[in-house]
């Protein structure tokens, strides 16, 4: 899927700073970030780690609050909002896949995908839930819950959960992270399919290059700071 210009972001960061208070006093992860991303792009956040790219997915995703400067998403400054305010602009824009999948242990596969729609005021959210598990291979498993599961399978089902609303901006951090290659790579290959089937923006952090070569652009994180930006042939060469 071609990306939109650039002069017509869905993320857009300006000199975007975020510090957390640790035992030894404020700790300063992200310094002065400033970044656009188009509509239908793909961007994998590369770098060391604790060089911030969970963080900066975490800003983005507004599930961290910016210190100093801002966050748009769509239109909407997201460091002008409230705590429920992010939720509700979560809830109805964006989709997050985890490394820990996140599924709630007492509620069954479609129950697990149908939660969020259900919130969202969906009434087919159970049709469109099952409709989601099918896509990513699971509708054979959807009465069952997450200990009944492998970790593949439960990954399928939180990338099940995180496209069922129709997310215009997806994130996902390390969402091969606890699974080995093979079962990896499929959920990979899940990943960017539902990108392409909803047409949603697609930012990954991923410890692999070789993962990040298949987005559109690497953005490689050092530090806290961004040390390089290229385009994923760029990269490869």
């Amino acid at each position: 899927m071609k990306a939109r210009p650039m002069s017509d972001p869905v993320l857009s960061l300006t000199d975007a700073a975020l510090s957390l208070m640790g035992n030894a006093g404020r700790v300063e992860i992200l310094h002065g970030i400033s970044l656009d991303v188009a509509e239908g792009e793909t961007l994998g956040l590369v770098g060391p780690s604790g060089s911030g790219k969970s963080s900066l997915l975490m800003l983005m995703g507004g599930l961290e609050q910016a210190s100093s400067g801002r966050v748009v998403a769509l239109g909407q400054d997201l460091t002008a909002m409230s705590e429920d305010g992010l939720a509700r602009f979560r809830r109805d824009n964006m989709g997050v896949v985890f490394q820990s999948f996140h599924l709630i242990p007492t509620m069954t596969a479609l129950e697990n995908v149908a939660t969020p729609l259900e919130l969202a005021g969906h009434k087919d959210a159970f049709a469109r839930a099952a409709a989601e598990l099918e896509a990513v291979g699971l509708g054979h498993r959807a009465d069952h819950y997450p200990a009944q599961m492998s970790g593949g399978e439960q990954q399928r089902v939180a990338l099940a959960r995180a496209s069922a609303p129709r997310p215009r901006i997806l994130l996902a951090d390390e969402p091969t992270g606890n699974l080995d290659e093979t079962t990896g790579q499929a959920i990979i290959d899940l990943l960017f399919d539902l990108r392409d089937r909803h047409g949603a923006t697609l930012i990954m952090v991923t410890h692999s290059n070789e993962l990040a070569r298949r987005c559109d652009r690497m953005i490689r994180l050092r530090d806290g700071r961004i040390d390089t930006t290229a385009s994923a042939q760029a990269a490869a060469e």
